[in-house]
């Protein structure tokens, strides 16, 4: 529409239909400077996108039906258990409460931190400061990329007071739900926590650490990134890079610049992603240790996978192969085709690429330069990233039969 358009001009197609793509499924990929295309009204659309697609359809319908009716059906429980992922057809209600109010508590409490420090140091009306730390709040906590500024938040840079919250917020919003939900009852008591929540926690962590490790290890001396800064500005950016790639999209550094290494660190990151039902993507970060599980077990000889005092069984972990099988497949054939279409880097390709699958939204700054086959492929492997990849493939199929028979068995040779 016109009115979503800065000026007098109206938008264009392919970048409402790659803006709206990406904003549904909280990616943050852009071929248009959000801050100078659109409008303030087509940034409040972007918006509300965002918010939709992070808390997913099917959960924002039920936690609407919630405050504005108090009941819920059998048939919404059921279809809302399936969505996000609930054991426990009576955690449904409760949890969709918790997912409220946490998402309310959490974009509100980084929205007000972000407000007083741009009014203090960078805004000079309350108006602005406000809708800019409203906005990025929102962008953070959903895990999107989209910014108000021409170069996200490189203005920023080495500002922990801004940084620093923006990097919470993606953090939090990348653990995921049913987590959020288990932490929210018993977060004092991680002996009890399900195998779901300490795979997600501990392995949330320790990605971050190793990102940031590596990070500032490669990136400590190159003067287009950290070279020449001071400590306090290279650890605060050092904390971003271990967790922006996971899914956040913002930047305060131009990932054009980095390393080859820091950029293959990134995909690498990017490819695993966050929580299992957050607004994170990837193949998520439980996928990728039972697959480590997986493998333990094979090289040890186990009979069964374990996991602490918990075994996992054969449906789950052939669950993970796919994920991780498809993931990979859809990733190097839209960088072969996307190589094909354009005369970009190999790497280069390759990032945006899994930026666009893991709904990430970082990019090197290839993405205005895309011809328009190649937004087309981009736009796919957003929707194919936040839909799913299990969710996709069965949507493929359409129907699903139980055998009547089982044929006889066979070894072949492996390796």
């Amino acid at each position: 529409m016109p009115f979503a358009r800065s000026g007098d001009a109206s938008p264009g197609f392919m970048p409402a239909f790659f803006t709206s793509t990406s904003a549904v499924t909280v990616t943050g990929l852009a071929t248009v400077d959000t801050s100078t295309y659109w409008s303030p009204a087509g940034q409040g659309i972007i918006l509300g996108l965002v918010e939709i697609g992070g808390l997913g359809i099917v959960a924002l319908a039920t936690v609407l039906g919630l405050f504005i009716g108090g009941r819920l059906g059998l048939r919404t429980r059921l279809v809302a258990q399936a969505d996000m992922h609930v054991v426990n057809i009576g955690e449904v209600k409760p949890l969709f409460r918790r997912v409220a109010v946490t998402m309310v508590f959490f974009q509100t409490v980084t929205a007000v931190v972000l407000t007083l420090r741009y009014r203090g140091s960078y805004f000079d009306d309350l108006p602005t400061a406000l809708w800019h730390g409203v906005f990025d709040a929102i962008m953070a906590f959903n895990n999107a990329g989209f910014s108000l500024n021409r170069d996200s938040l490189v203005g920023y840079a080495g500002d922990g007071l801004i940084i620093i919250p923006i990097a919470f917020a993606v953090f939090v919003g990348a653990i995921g739900f049913p987590v959020l939900a288990e932490l929210f009852s018993g977060w004092r008591t991680p002996s009890r926590w399900t195998i779901h929540t300490r795979l997600t926690i501990w392995g949330s962590i320790g990605l971050l650490v190793v990102g940031a490790v590596a990070f500032l290890a490669l990136e400590w001396s190159n003067p287009a990134t950290l070279g020449g800064e001071g400590f306090w500005h290279k650890l605060v950016t050092g904390i971003e890079g271990g967790i922006m790639p996971r899914s956040g999209g913002l930047n305060s550094f131009d990932w054009g610049s980095v390393r080859p290494e820091t950029l293959n660190m990134g995909t690498i990151l990017m490819f695993i992603g966050g929580g299992s039902a957050s607004t994170a993507g990837g193949i998520k970060i439980t996928t990728f240790l039972l697959l480590a599980y997986v493998m333990w077990a094979e090289l040890r000889g186990d009979p069964e996978i374990t996991v602490g005092a918990r075994s996992i069984g054969p449906r789950v972990a052939r669950t993970a192969i796919t994920i991780a099988l498809l993931a990979v497949m859809l990733v190097v054939t839209t960088t072969f085709l996307v190589m094909l279409m354009t005369d970009f880097e190999f790497d280069q390709v390759l990032f945006e690429c899994t930026s666009a699958f893991a709904t990430v939204g970082l990019s090197t700054g290839i993405t205005p330069d895309l011809p328009v086959n190649a937004q087309c492929v981009i736009i796919g492997l957003m929707f194919v990233g936040r839909v799913g990849t299990i969710a996709a493939a069965g949507a493929l199929v359409l129907r699903r039969r139980m055998p009547r028979y089982h044929l006889p068995e066979e070894q072949p040779i492996i390796g």
